[in-house]
């Protein structure tokens, strides 16, 4: 099924597999529906209780169709077109097998749009480095959209775009993985941020999760640009495979040959574009906090000269960059504690970096739901916490034998957020009041691990903390922007 603009979308009959809550369906069945479908199918294994938000939406469309709470492989055998929501598995799915023709809301908006792609993809730090991305683009005064894996689907702006707006992408190794026969996906800047093992209950080995993310740069060629994690062994393997020109982006000054960026030793950030020309980038002290944030900035930073922003320009622009929300999200404190909510903090090494990411040990509240992913590397970096506070969870079981083997304290685990952080007041408390200094404690929520089985995803596990919080500490304030 040949999908050239949007007039061919005209009498189509649509199945939309996996409604959600996160936007991606509900995005994909409104788009269809305003532009005249004959009718959208509206499939999920949820039931309409589960997914009322989304469906209070969508019912409003006469061409809009419910089959919740189950599928039923007529939907999709006598559909035009089926558009897949990333979190459903092509493999053995007996629903896809009988369709005609599979696509996705980012397919779709490849194929209908003229606008130029810069698009980032890797295993942590996707998020922010889209956000500053786009908040750099904004601050320059150069038009740009933003969606993808951010939870807004690129068919909500879809007929906004042109060829001069770019539109910042985050794609998912799903996302990229349903990508994969898709020549529109071209993207003229692609960005590759640290590799870790992640979703390997899903792929089952590195090498078929790495597979995926390669697709970002597939039908690159010399005139786009690949950028490149130094520090990552990964990064080398795709810096060789692109046809794109390789940038790079490194912890530590890189050698004078390579072009790119890099943290240099008063904590600045320098570029270099050309051989022999370094200039500054970014200050050394950004809004964001921690290293780790900090690179993913520098790294969007970088898109931007690449995209054609002059560098001059982009210290100013991106000093004042504060991050987004459940990424080590400050986002409320009281007299003797600073909050911050780091839920997208999904895999041990995300937990690792926010202990990391602040200048004097954490208080850090940790754990979650196991996705088959190694411990062994978060368990030792968790010392250097000031106090430790466990969420229950499958993965919270992993981990506590690690933590015993090296005689590190914990509380917990806990069944809830509401009791944590009651513990979290209780067990700091007298030591907050003898103490002489008025210098505040810093709370970090940091799970290193998934959210299914207590909360509907991450997103959720970041706002019902914030809730918490507030809940406990009602005295408190939202820090001033």
């Amino acid at each position: 099924m040949m999908i050239r603009n949007l007039n061919d979308i005209a009498g189509l009959s649509v199945t939309v597999m996996g409604l959600g809550l996160n936007g991606g369906g509900l995005a994909s069945a409104r788009f269809f529906a305003e532009h005249g479908a004959k009718e959208v199918v509206v499939t999920d294994m949820k039931t309409e209780e589960e997914l009322a938000p989304s469906v209070a939406e969508l019912k409003p469309y006469p061409n809009v169709r419910f089959a919740l709470g189950g599928h039923n492989i007529e939907d999709f055998r006598t559909a035009d077109m089926v558009i897949k929501n990333p979190g459903v598995k092509s493999e053995g799915n007996p629903y896809l097998a009988a369709a005609h023709c599979i696509e996705t809301d980012i397919s779709i908006f490849l194929k209908l749009s003229s606008a130029p792609v810069l698009a980032v993809t890797g295993s942590k730090g996707k998020s922010s480095t889209v956000s500053a991305l786009y908040y750099g683009l904004q601050q320059c005064g150069i038009p740009a959209f933003l969606g993808g894996n951010i939870t807004v689907s690129p068919l909500t702006f879809l007929t906004e775009t042109r060829a001069d707006t770019p539109v910042v992408l985050e794609l998912s190794s799903w996302q990229l993985g349903d990508l994969a026969h898709c020549p529109q996906l071209k993207p003229k800047i692609a960005l590759i941020t640290h590799i870790m093992p992640d979703h390997q209950n899903w792929y089952g080995s590195m090498e078929r999760y790495v597979a995926d993310k390669k697709i970002i740069y597939r039908n690159q060629d010399k005139n786009d640009y690949t950028i490149c994690n130094y520090d990552d062994g990964w990064g080398k393997i795709f810096a060789q495979e692109t046809a794109g020109q390789v940038f790079w982006y490194s912890a530590h000054p890189l050698p004078p040959h390579l072009l790119g960026a890099w943290i240099a030793p008063d904590g600045s950030a320098r570029i270099r574009l050309k051989a022999g020309d370094d200039r500054l980038l970014l200050p050394p002290k950004i809004a964001v906090p921690g290293a780790a944030l900090k690179q993913n900035v520098m790294a969007a930073s970088l898109a931007l000269a690449l995209y054609g922003v002059e560098p001059r320009k982009i210290p100013d622009a991106m000093q004042t960059y504060g991050g987004i929300p459940h990424r080590l999200e400050f986002f409320y404190e009281t007299e003797q504690f600073k909050f911050y909510n780091d839920s997208a903090a999904t895999i041990p090494e995300a937990a690792a970096a926010a202990v990391n990411a602040f200048d004097k040990p954490v208080i850090l509240i940790t754990g979650g739901t196991d996705k088959k992913l190694d411990f062994t590397g978060l368990a030792p970096e968790l010392k250097k916490a000031k106090a430790l506070f466990l969420l229950a969870g499958t993965g919270t079981d992993k981990l506590i034998p690690l933590l015993q083997a090296e005689h590190t304290p914990y509380f917990g685990p806990f069944q809830d957020l509401t009791t944590l952080l009651e513990a979290v007041r209780n067990e700091t408390e007298h030591a907050l009041r003898s103490r002489s200094t008025a210098a505040q404690e810093i709370v970090v929520f940091s799970p290193g691990a998934t959210s299914f089985g207590m909360f509907k995803n991450e997103f959720d596990r970041g706002l019902r903390f914030k809730e918490a919080v507030r809940q406990c500490w009602p005295t408190g304030h939202s820090p001033t922007p």
